[in-house]
């Protein structure tokens, strides 16, 4: 059984193009979105304590996260680089968490699919970038994250069906499919992950 979908749309080798044009600030924005995935993570644990057959899975995923994380500012250390001061505001998950829905079990399965959804498009870029980058030791480096990503996909998928029916749980998640796709394009190109 598939526990996600392929992207709606692919990436456009104007980001590639983006990030690769400004590698140290793809990089400072990807040590924020690991942090921003393990306390996602872990937010889910905090919301949903009553969920416990998820909850080893969660916290699993945000210690690979963090631990994802820690590996991303060595790097920026390594190209004397710090931390923002700051996270700034992702307009990709900002806009996927607009269109949740609000009643607690509906904002459930979206959450999950959302993380699902997040996952999948970090895996397909960090492909994208792997493929691009010229340096051996980064590119096992993000050919490694990519299919970390495609697990952590697969893992929020398997998460929403411990609760919800197979047919429900797949229409929503191809709902949001057609509402990233919407969102990504619309967005404006920058040398970040989303």
């Amino acid at each position: 059984m598939k526990r996600n979908l392929d992207v709606g749309i692919p990436s456009r080798t104007e980001w590639v193009s983006a990030v690769m044009g400004d590698f140290d600030s793809f990089l400072q924005d990807h040590a924020d979105c690991e942090r921003k995935a393990s306390a996602m993570a872990l937010s889910m644990v905090a919301k949903y304590p009553d969920r416990v057959e998820i909850i080893p899975e969660l916290i699993e995923t945000a210690i690979e996260e963090l631990d994802h994380f820690q590996q991303v500012y060595a790097l920026l250390r390594e190209r004397n680089l710090q931390l923002a001061h700051q996270i700034p505001e992702d307009p990709y998950i900002k806009q996927l968490l607009q269109r949740c829905h609000s009643g607690r079990t509906e904002r459930f399965l979206d959450r999950l699919l959302i993380g699902s959804i997040v996952e999948t498009r970090g895996a397909e870029r960090f492909k994208l970038v792997a493929e691009a980058l010229e340096e051996p030791a980064l590119q096992r480096f993000y050919k490694m994250l990519w299919t970390s990503e495609a697990k952590h996909g697969h893992i929020y998928v398997k998460m929403a069906l411990h609760y919800f029916p197979e047919d429900q749980t797949y229409k929503r998640l191809e709902w949001w499919v057609k509402q990233e796709a919407e969102i990504l394009d619309g967005l404006e190109i920058r040398a970040a992950l989303h």
